[in-house]
């Protein structure tokens, strides 16, 4: 968890937020090539608002892009005075490619709070609904 927590946090570090002001960084643990591996993400923020990707995602994305294709958890963390969950299109995402893996939010003051993703997106769509 340590190490997951440092990969959200340097991830919180490099975020780029601009116009919302709300930093959010994201570790997640995955296996590549038989070797535990973390990835870090950041939120990326554009005058658009529409184009903009979530920490979670990008996390995910740099761990598909790297070959990771088993994953075991993810921490995000914000400063918000409240522990942060993933928004609906991360859910989605860490539904298909993650599974019910363990995700907990943390903040700054140290709160902090674990789902499985199937808490977070209960009767999801996927793969299984397109047969």
């Amino acid at each position: 968890m340590d190490e997951l927590l440092a990969a959200a946090v340097k991830g919180w570090e490099n975020a780029v937020a601009a116009y919302s002001g709300f930093r959010v960084g994201a570790g997640l643990q995955a296996v590549v090539n038989g070797k535990p591996a973390v990835f870090s993400g950041c939120n990326v923020e554009n005058a658009t608002y529409g184009l903009t990707v979530c920490a979670e995602r990008v996390a995910l994305f740099k761990a598909l892009s790297e070959g990771a294709r088993e994953f075991t958890a993810m921490v995000i963390y914000t400063t918000a005075s409240e522990v942060t969950p993933p928004c609906g299109a991360c859910r989605q995402l860490l539904w298909e490619f993650c599974g019910d893996i363990p995700v907990t939010a943390r903040n700054a003051g140290g709160a902090e709070k674990t789902w499985r993703v199937a808490e977070l997106l209960p009767d999801a769509f996927d793969r299984n609904s397109l047969k």
